[in-house]
């Protein structure tokens, strides 16, 4: 038998997060280009400046319906023969709607890219808006809602954001909005937000992969170039405000034999030079199994298959005005909620008490840092973090500068962070599970006011 020889591993590269080239095609359209050599299937992500709190007062959900819209036909191509378009390109075209505004994104092979851009842009530039195309979309929406009110954890989130935030504020309510908001909204709507918010001279576009033998700008003129609109005004964006006094709220679910735990409070703004600490800190309270909360809830007690800390940008602006989501989420099984929990605090206090260990922590640096050439692998995980920048008004360069400041952050300026990120009396526990079996173990913890609403 003939053995190949072994193959040698090469001499290791620097790496560094792609950096983008920035201009502007003449319709006032923010592009941002990075070409990747050897990705063939080529990214496009549009950011357009439709924020939520711009859906008209009683229309919450009109912004997740325009963007599912979009691809529902335009002014040349009816709801089936758009799709049938791009599928004979080889391309996926979605939309989604967040605080911040509506992302469209699109992949395609570099080959077809001409005829699927031609295709985003008769979306972008004439959506048909079709009372019949509408209309199934505003039933498919109420359809989700029932089911999303049954998830756990969907109905922790909602729960959460409802206690946190003013109930004036659009971010106390959900994203896609409600039953009653959503039975609102016709066609009409629909292009009334549309018309009011959607225009080359707010958006951006990102392009990412390989268009080696492919004209880009000939390509971007003939199609994300011909899309027309007048110019608009800065929208001021308001500040994020919450409440995060010391509270327990549980969401009734009798008969549940497992119970949800979202735990969360707001934190600073991504621009925060406090962020690439914060990050660091949460990831080794509990971004991964071997983070603490696991070692305790999970390997010591038995309590639950896994438990997570993060942080999940909600706005963020050049002027620092914006907030994140800091939170930790899991579910236990009902018997032993209080003990859970009254672990989890305990893991908190001693958290705060001795700090984080340099082996914790340089385990976080290797997780985050060293695996994020092969998070980035693909043409669409580069492209959504570029525009993730554009929406949060960051400088092109800040991904790339966010893995310098995460190798260079010690154990102690981590640990200050995750402390502060997490304080044991300024954090908001919503449960979700069964009243009669949780309430008073809860209550005897003394982590704050519990209070019970129905499911």
């Amino acid at each position: 038998m003939t053995f190949h020889p072994q193959p040698q591993a090469g001499a290791p590269k620097p790496w560094a997060f792609p950096a983008p080239e920035r201009g502007t095609l003449p319709n006032g359209l923010t592009v941002l280009r990075c070409h990747r050599p050897g990705q063939q299937v080529v990214a496009v992500e549009i950011f357009l400046e439709a924020p939520l709190d711009a859906e008209p007062e009683d229309l919450d959900g009109v912004a997740a319906i325009m963007a599912r819209a979009l691809s529902e036909g335009t002014d040349k191509h009816s709801a089936e023969e758009f799709a049938a378009a791009l599928e004979r390109c080889g391309a996926t075209l979605d939309a989604h709607a967040d605080h911040p505004g509506v992302r469209v994104s699109l992949e395609v092979p570099a080959s077809r890219l001409p005829k699927a851009l031609g295709l985003l842009a008769e979306a972008l530039r004439a959506p048909a808006f079709a009372d019949g195309e509408v209309d199934r979309l505003v039933r498919n929406r109420l359809d989700e809602i029932p089911h999303e009110l049954a998830n756990p954890q969907r109905r922790a989130a909602k729960q959460l954001y409802k206690e946190l935030f003013p109930a004036a504020t659009r971010m106390s309510r959900p994203r896609q909005g409600t039953e009653e908001t959503v039975a609102r909204i016709d066609s009409a709507a629909v292009r009334a937000f549309y018309e009011a918010h959607v225009r080359p001279a707010t958006a951006t576009a990102v392009v990412v992969g390989d268009y080696t033998g492919i004209d880009l700008d000939a390509v971007l003129a003939d199609t994300l170039g011909g899309w027309t609109g007048g110019s608009a005004a800065p929208r001021p964006v308001p500040p994020v405000n919450a409440d995060d006094t010391g509270r327990v709220i549980i969401v009734d679910r009798p008969g549940a034999v497992q119970t949800q735990l979202l735990i969360g409070r707001i934190g600073a703004d991504r621009h925060d030079r406090v962020w690439a600490a914060q990050v660091l800190g949460t990831y080794c309270l509990g971004g991964t199994l071997t983070s603490r909360l696991d070692k305790v809830l999970r390997e010591e007690k038995g309590y639950t298959y896994g438990v997570r800390a993060f942080g999940q940008v909600l706005r963020s602006t050049q002027e620092g005005t914006g907030a994140a989501m800091l939170a930790i989420s899991g579910s236990v099984d009902t018997p032993n909620t209080g003990p859970a929990l009254q672990d989890l605090w305990k893991v908190l206090r001693t958290l705060a008490e001795g700090g984080l260990t340099d082996a914790e922590r340089d385990v976080a640096v290797q997780n985050l840092v060293g695996v994020a050439p092969l998070k980035f692998e693909t043409a669409a995980s580069v492209a959504a973090t570029l525009a993730d920048q554009v929406e949060q008004q960051l400088p092109d360069d800040y991904q790339a500068q966010l893995y310098a400041r995460l190798a260079e952050t010690g154990t102690v300026e981590a640990t200050s962070a995750v402390v502060s990120a997490f304080p044991v009396d300024r954090l908001v526990t919503v449960l979700v599970g069964d009243a009669s079996q949780i309430e008073e173990p809860v209550r005897a913890l003394g982590i704050g006011e519990v209070t019970v609403v129905a499911n």
